[in-house]
């Protein structure tokens, strides 16, 4: 089993690799957009249109370039097998923590976002409250004063860059089903039909990022009946 020290450092790793997959799938998809071949965006696109398009001799491809994408190919096979084994490594940690799995019962967390949190903030006491660990998951609002009247900004988004994603990457998901999941008296269900969704994601990860507070510090357990009252405490 995985320490909390070695369960950091995958998570590093894996947030390092992750970013490097992204990165060489986006240079081939330049690369291949400057000779006319436009695929769907996305690494699976690549798995699957790849071989086609090395072996097609008629796309006008230079010879160069195409050992050039074959290569680069390659290296994104070998990032994704890296980030495979990662992810293993972090899952069976993160199967043995009862922090990391108590978190994992918020909507839209799973185990890669769950540990993640555990391996970075550990019992999250070094924090006063869950608006001070929103903050440094940089979700809160900016905001400042105009003839008295308080302006909102964006959001700050100042700490963990990837922990932050993953908080709104899972709110995101919550929202894609939340008209039909939620009730119409839920706070979420009201946001997302005054407010467009991308606002609603944010809103619900600063929410859970209390949460995740409050779990942590008060060593509760969660309850989808209790979140209000959860968010409340952590306020």
């Amino acid at each position: 089993m995985l320490s909390n020290k070695r369960s950091c450092q995958c998570t590093v790793l894996d947030k390092v690799w992750s970013r490097a997959r992204i990165a060489q799938a986006n240079q081939i998809h330049g690369l291949l957009s400057e000779f006319g071949i436009v695929m769907p965006q996305g690494i699976r696109s690549i798995s699957k249109y790849m071989p086609d398009i090395l072996e097609d001799a008629e796309n006008g491809l230079p010879g160069t370039l195409r050992k050039l994408l074959e290569r680069l190919n390659g290296h994104l096979k070998e990032l994704g097998r890296q980030v495979e084994e990662l992810e293993l490594q972090i899952k069976l940690w993160h199967k043995g923590n009862q922090a990391s799995k108590k978190l994992e019962a918020i909507p839209g967390f799973g185990s890669i976002t769950a540990s993640a949190i555990v391996a970075t903030v550990g019992n999250a006491t070094e924090f006063e409250n869950g608006r001070q660990l929103a903050a440094w998951f940089g979700l809160v609002l900016k905001q400042y004063s105009n003839g008295g009247k308080q302006i909102l900004l964006g959001i700050s988004k100042r700490g963990d860059t990837y922990l932050r994603t993953l908080l709104i990457h899972g709110a995101r998901a919550v929202t894609l089903f939340s008209k039909n999941k939620i009730e119409s008296q839920g706070w979420l269900y009201k946001l997302i039909t005054r407010r467009n969704k991308n606002i609603a994601a944010v809103a619900l990860a600063n929410k859970n990022a209390r949460i995740i507070w409050v779990l942590l510090v008060k060593g509760t357990i969660f309850h989808p009946d209790h979140a209000s009252a959860a968010y409340a405490a952590a306020t």
